[in-house]
């Protein structure tokens, strides 16, 4: 037993792409997007840290890092299958952390067994790091989606992922990294004009425009 099967199996995370089933222009695979995630919350990290918040680091990169590393055993299902009910969600979390489980149990020495279980586990949780978490995968999504926007890419998924990520990012707004993406970023993002940009603009707009009418 030792981390043979553990290192060897990223490879593994390389080869599987994202929001499978449906015509990219810009295919991403889970390992490209953990980094991505990682990036993105390093940078919303930096932001909460300026405005006086203690950020945990390490918990923060290793929840960032391995958020989606519990792919290696089911893939990346198809969003609109991932997101049909919440009873389908809690499934497939505990599919995934039964999976887990059972491969530190097996592949990983008893010594490190604690440490790969905190960092194999949902990391998105009420803690600082846990909703940074949440903004940051939301953010690449987000840019994901975009990018096949940019281009036309006619399937109606990504349009649904770009409208969802917006919702999500908007329902972090308190905090001070989520208030500055929203502020300074995303304007900058939205004033990029190619065919099809209005109806972006109109939706991030009605996603705004409503959460200020509920206040």
């Amino acid at each position: 037993m030792g981390f043979n099967q553990y290192l060897s199996g990223l490879t593994e995370l390389e080869m599987i792409n994202r929001a499978p089933g449906y015509f990219k222009y810009f295919p991403h695979s889970v390992a490209a997007h953990s980094w991505k995630v990682t990036q993105v919350a390093q940078f919303l990290g930096d932001i909460e840290e300026q405005h006086g918040e203690e950020v945990n680091w390490k918990l923060l990169y290793e929840k960032a890092l391995n958020h989606d590393i519990n792919e290696r055993f089911i893939g990346d299902i198809r969003t609109p299958v991932k997101y049909a009910s919440s009873e389908l969600r809690h499934m497939l979390a505990d599919v995934e952390e039964s999976l887990a489980d059972n491969f530190i149990r097996v592949e990983i020495p008893e010594e490190y067994r604690d440490s790969y279980h905190r960092r194999l586990t949902e990391g998105k949780d009420d803690t600082l790091e846990g909703r940074i978490l949440s903004v940051s995968d939301k953010i690449d999504l987000l840019y994901e989606a975009f990018g096949e926007l940019q281009k036309g890419n006619p399937e109606p998924v990504f349009m649904e992922i770009y409208k969802e990520s917006l919702e999500t990012i908007y329902a972090f707004r308190d905090m001070k990294s989520t208030d500055y993406f929203i502020h300074e970023v995303l304007p900058e993002m939205l004033a990029e004009e190619f065919p099809g940009s209005e109806r972006l603009q109109r939706i991030y707009i009605g996603i705004f425009n409503r959460g200020s009418n509920e206040k």
